[in-house]
């Protein structure tokens, strides 16, 4: 009989402190898969060999995910054909959320292939539960426009939308232009709208902090480099 394939989502740390946060059943999934698809197969080598200092990395076989393009999928397929056990794992945090393998999941879906997420932290969710924003509503933008002028269209209209329905807003930028999206933010949204700025979420240094405009624009804010997410509600 031909094995079966499976699928599991495997979580990694935020930050590289935050090992001690994630559930001791990670491993055992790690454990028994035979393909891993990866959003950097450098520290997705560095993560297991944390989890456990003794394993044989090269007993799995590696295929980077990059965009997910053709040839990745293609390999994807072929390994379920074969019945492997297959992991996915993002660079930091949860895979499929602001995350390439999630064109890999739709394809396990379409082939009905047993999907297993794992339990794991999660930027978006952590910011959101400590801002004291509207954890009801609330929508996840990922990046924003690099051009400045768009960007600024974006931040407009992301406090629009949530003064009008209160929904939380929220969006991420690449680490070292995070001083760049704060200065913009100050400038362009309303004195009175709220901006939650968290930062090494899960690590020593964590910050998760609720301002208001007016009150950031009191503040010398430096997190040049640092993993952040920002959350805005109008």
């Amino acid at each position: 009989m031909a094995e079966v394939s499976q699928i599991y989502l495997i979580p990694t740390f935020l930050h590289v402190e935050g090992l001690h946060v994630l559930p001791a059943y990670i491993l055992e999934a790690i454990e028994k898969c035979e393909a891993f698809f990866v959003e950097n197969e450098r520290s997705a080598r560095r993560f297991l060999k944390q989890m456990k200092r003794d394993i044989v990395i090269d007993n799995y076989e590696w295929v980077t995910i990059g965009k997910a393009e053709e040839a990745v999928q293609a390999t994807f397929k072929k390994k379920i054909n074969e019945g492997k056990i297959i992991g996915i794992m993002s660079e930091a945090g949860c895979p499929g959320v602001a995350d390439p393998g999630q064109l890999l999941i739709k394809i396990a879906q379409e082939l009905d292939v047993k999907i297993n997420p794992l339990v794991g932290p999660s930027s978006i969710l952590l910011a959101l539960m400590a801002s004291g924003m509207n954890g009801q509503s609330f929508s996840f933008h990922g990046y924003l426009p690099i051009d400045e002028g768009q960007r600024m269209k974006a931040l407009k209209e992301l406090e629009t939308v949530s003064a009008k329905t209160r929904f939380t807003q929220i969006f991420i930028e690449t680490p070292y232009r995070n001083n760049q999206m704060i200065q913009t933010i100050l400038k362009t949204c309303s004195s009175r709208t709220r901006l939650c700025i968290a930062v090494d979420i899960t690590g020593s240094s964590e910050s998760i902090k609720t301002k208001t405009i007016a009150q950031w624009k009191n503040l010398s804010i430096d997190i040049h480099k640092k993993p952040a997410i920002f959350l805005l509600n109008g």
